[in-house]
């Protein structure tokens, strides 16, 4: 199993940040805004579930991989952390999932 984290990841898509956008393909995301990362989260999502309904568990870990990393680049330009997300999650935990779902206000 690999030591590698999240927030491992977090960190890499930082520096790349401060990189010109001519060298670095995060930096040109970032640059081009919120709307184009989260068209490329939103296609790696898709591609992650055709994936998954074909059964094709390599292209399952390589889109996931990709999702993940759209998902944090899409984290970073709205300036939520990693931690951030951990902390709902770890909320969401002393709760039954049922029972948190029900509780959700926007619930209908």
């Amino acid at each position: 199993m690999t030591k590698f984290t999240l927030s491992d990841l977090e960190k890499i898509i930082e520096e790349r940040i401060a990189a010109s956008s001519e060298e670095s393909y995060t930096a040109r995301l970032i640059e081009k805004g919120i709307t184009i990362s989260s068209k490329k989260l939103g296609e790696e999502a898709v591609e992650t579930i055709i994936a998954a309904n074909r059964g094709d568990k390599e292209e399952i870990i390589k889109e996931s991989a990709d999702l993940l990393y759209h998902l944090l680049v899409v984290l970073r330009a709205t300036n939520i952390s990693v931690a951030d997300v951990m902390a709902e999650l770890e909320a969401r935990t002393k709760q039954s999932g049922l029972a948190e779902k029900a509780s959700r206000s926007d619930q209908k």
